[in-house]
């Protein structure tokens, strides 16, 4: 299914064509991306795939051993991580909640949308960002996730205020768009991406593929070819 207002599906098929399907986001279990969306908080990826990889060779990339793990032993294996002190904390909290819960590997968790928020939100270092994440990729909930990126691309273009509120944001998203699982997984994707290659702090507008849409114009862009 296609979204309806045009000004998301001009962006979102202008971002699909330039890089294709991203194929998004990367883990072999949704445990594992669980555990990606706790670790990429406030850092690159490249530094929780280095994180991951450290877990998974050391045995410890399942609720029950993350939840048993020695704090220094799961720190110093998730230090490319960033802030691993915090995130250490972070995950043995995660890991607490989904064995209390009686679902370790995430699946299994009630799959009513607002109880399962409100659920993933009760989770200390759980927020809004990471809770979706988690419900999009991990569990195939139909939930726009907002970040950074996309403040700042749609807050560019001129459809959103980038200081608004996240949930207000989300909206904005979901009543233009259909409530496909795929689209909103692969259009969060292609946002990631749009801002990290042209859309980064000083925009290169003229590599962009949403070039003539930002209101931001070239006055303050990177005009390398």
């Amino acid at each position: 299914m296609i979204p309806e207002k045009p000004e998301l599906v001009d962006i979102y098929r202008r971002l699909l064509a330039d890089g294709g399907s991203q194929g998004w986001w990367p883990g072999d279990t949704p445990f594992e991306i669980a555990v990606g969306a706790v670790l990429t908080q406030n850092t690159s990826w490249t530094g929780v795939e280095k994180a991951i990889t450290r877990l998974k060779a050391a045995g410890l990339l399942s609720a029950t051993a993350i939840l048993e793990a020695d704090p220094q032993i799961l720190g110093e294996l998730i230090r490319p991580s960033g802030y691993f002190n915090v995130k250490t904390r972070r995950l043995k909290e995660l890991a607490r909640f989904l064995v209390e819960a009686g679902a370790p590997e995430v699946t299994g968790l009630p799959g009513d949308r607002i109880r399962l928020r409100r659920a993933l939100l009760s989770v200390k270092g759980v927020g809004r960002e990471t809770a979706d994440s988690i419900m999009l990729y991990a569990l195939g909930v139909p939930i726009f996730v907002i970040d950074a990126y996309t403040r700042r691309i749609l807050g560019r273009i001129g459809l959103i205020d980038p200081k608004a509120d996240y949930d207000d944001i989300q909206a904005f998203f979901e009543a233009r768009l259909a409530n496909d699982v795929n689209l909103f997984a692969d259009f969060h994707a292609q946002i990631v991406r749009c801002a990290k290659e042209y859309c980064q702090t000083r925009p290169m507008c003229l590599k962009c593929p949403l070039a003539g849409m930002c209101v931001c114009g070239s006055t303050n862009a990177d005009r390398r070819n």
